[in-house]
């Protein structure tokens, strides 16, 4: 007679959870976790995954196993071109497709044309609103590196003030958020958003470049607190975990002030090693942190 062997409930459960923790450490776990409700949502730049302005970073975000994707407004030879109905539509898809969020958008430019001096980007900032609106973002990096770099520059900083001051009753109104990424100290950070005086006005928090500049980011993180709109997670020439930023300190301080936005991977690529290989170890060395 043939035997058979009956399942128990508890060897279900077992089985269950294994699984599912399978899938939670695969490169395809956010088709299976609903990323929209965890609590850390994990993205990448599209510039960092080699698909800046190219809607075809949302497949490669899947591959990956990222949830969502930074996404560039443009540059300056192409005219900003995300401001484009028709590839803002072309976005929609690929990502609806690739069951990847976009995330939110930055504007790399500022770094070579900068905001606190040339008028052009007047009209980049106040469109990128208009452009978060379409996709449904909160959320716009402004850049100040390079050629904007707000240290040691008053004046300068009096005029980005003043030109988000114009602006930022724009972004109330469409529930958006204006983050500044630049080299300046938290304490720095806080006087220019005093100074606006808007809500709409917060900081994007790098941990990489506050650390490389001597700050202590942890403390940092909290003393900013609900004033970070979203955060990047990067390391020059490292993997996550392997480099000089202590995330599992991160965490802690991003719990201290209740974050539950995104965390988007830059950088963190080792010299000579491929991209993809890379954050797939990003991306799961994170989850693991970020749980």
């Amino acid at each position: 007679m043939l035997q058979t062997h009956a399942i128990t409930r508890r060897e279900m459960l077992r089985l269950t959870s294994a699984a599912t923790a399978a899938l939670a450490m695969s490169p395809l776990a956010p088709l299976f976790a609903e990323p929209a409700k965890r609590r850390y949502r994990i993205g990448a730049c599209d510039w960092s995954i080699g698909k800046m302005g190219d809607p075809g970073a949302f497949a490669v975000a899947r591959d990956i196993g990222l949830d969502g994707v930074q996404v560039s407004l443009g540059t300056n030879a192409n005219n900003m071109r995300l401001r484009e109905p028709a590839l803002q539509k072309e976005y929609r898809e690929a990502a609806a497709q690739a069951k990847v969020q976009i995330a939110s958008l930055a504007i790399g430019e500022l770094n070579e044309i900068p905001y606190k001096k040339d008028a052009r980007t007047i009209a980049w900032v106040s469109d990128a609103i208009d452009v978060c609106v379409a996709l449904k973002l909160k959320v716009v990096l402004l850049a100040f590196f390079g050629n904007g770099d707000l240290r040691n520059d008053a004046d300068g900083v009096s005029e980005v003030v003043r030109r988000l001051k114009a602006v930022a009753p724009k972004a109330e109104r469409a529930g958006v958020s204006l983050g500044i990424e630049s080299w300046l100290s938290g304490a720095a950070h806080l006087e220019i958003l005093e100074r606006v005086g808007s809500p709409a006005v917060r900081v994007y928090y790098d941990v990489c470049n506050s650390n490389d500049r001597g700050y202590d980011i942890y403390a940092e993180i909290r003393q900013l607190g609900k004033r970070i709109c979203e955060v990047h997670a990067k390391e020059n020439g490292s993997l996550l975990g392997k480099g000089k930023v202590d995330f599992a300190k991160v965490r802690e301080a991003l719990d201290a002030i209740e974050y539950n936005g995104w965390v988007q991977i830059e950088g963190a690529v080792p010299a000579g090693q491929p991209m993809l290989e890379s954050y797939r170890a990003n991306c799961t060395y994170l989850r693991g942190v970020l749980g």
